[in-house]
């Protein structure tokens, strides 16, 4: 297993973070997946040296933050085998990478406008091996992918979301809910959310995971087939 090696904090030596973590929650992960786990970190690490693409402190806990973070996603939701699953703003890969290890007969498209950050993902999946991801370079609204699900992280408001993507995302179900948006989200959403009050599902992040960087994390999920 890889060991991310936490910070002194308070004059405390923290114990640091492994990917045993995501089996204690994921039972069903398998020893070859759970390799493809151990490597993403390696290799996020080595990256984020070189590139920024989350802060210094915060690499600490990858795997916490970032990883099973990104995995809160499939304890909201089930993706069918050959399901089309579009991750807008990917970032650094989150969430798509980790969901695309978990979900190996998923098709993935992950998106982002930034090249160095696309330099960074198109390097993580090969190294991975992920047959089952597509990374591209552009806007969401530019492209002409039809999905059945729209996930994201931190990227943008609900709406502009939606309406950067409803003409990808197609009506139907290729899971355990009918196809439309599954979004991780902090804080107040009540604002964000109010136009989608009557249709929106919220579901704590807490529920699932015993860390308090969870307790204002939640998963946002917004069916197509209403809007």
């Amino acid at each position: 297993m890889y060991y991310v090696r936490l910070n002194y904090f308070c004059g405390m030596d923290l114990k640091p973070e492994s990917t045993e973590m995501l089996k204690s929650y994921f039972p069903s992960l398998t020893e070859g997946q759970l390799q493809q786990y151990d490597q993403l970190v390696k290799l996020f690490i080595e990256w984020n040296e070189k590139v920024n693409l989350i802060s210094r402190k915060d690499i600490d806990h990858l795997i916490s933050r970032h990883i099973l973070h990104s995995l809160a996603i499939v304890k909201a939701i089930r993706f069918d085998a050959g399901a089309r699953v579009m991750d807008i703003g990917t970032g650094g890969g989150f969430p798509g990478i980790p969901l695309a290890i978990y979900y190996p007969e998923v098709k993935f498209t992950l998106i982002d406008s930034i090249e160095k950050k696309i330099k960074v993902v198109k390097d993580l999946v090969e190294q991975l091996g992920l047959q089952n991801v597509t990374v591209v370079r552009g806007r969401a609204e530019e492209q002409a992918t039809q999905v059945d699900y729209v996930v994201s992280r931190a990227v943008a408001p609900m709406n502009e979301l939606v309406m950067w993507s409803k003409k990808q995302c197609i009506s139907g179900q290729k899971g355990s809910l009918p196809n439309g948006w599954v979004v991780l989200k902090g804080g107040d959403l009540k604002e964000e959310l109010f136009d989608f009050r009557k249709i929106v599902e919220l579901n704590p992040i807490r529920e699932y995971f015993k860390d308090e960087f969870f307790d204002t994390k939640q998963v946002v999920y917004l069916p197509r087939q209403v809007l």
